[in-house]
């Protein structure tokens, strides 16, 4: 004889849910680890700072000459 079911239809969706996000968090981990493996060394983008109204800004060293 079988007992009585305790757990909501409610409860396993939630419960799956969860188990989905986890999986999909650990692909993307995956591949974020995947691709910093494979490529080595990031590219960083250079801010373009021409639109302040300031020769020179601290702690940023100018790519080309600033113009006087």
């Amino acid at each position: 004889m079988a007992g009585k079911k305790k757990t909501t239809f409610a409860k396993l969706n939630r419960e799956a849910k969860v188990r989905e996000k986890r999986q999909a968090r650990s692909l993307r981990k995956e591949q974020r680890q995947r691709e910093g493996d494979a490529g080595g060394e990031t590219q960083h983008e250079v801010e373009d700072l021409s639109h302040l109204d300031v020769p020179f800004v601290q702690g940023v060293e100018p790519d080309v000459p600033s113009k006087p």
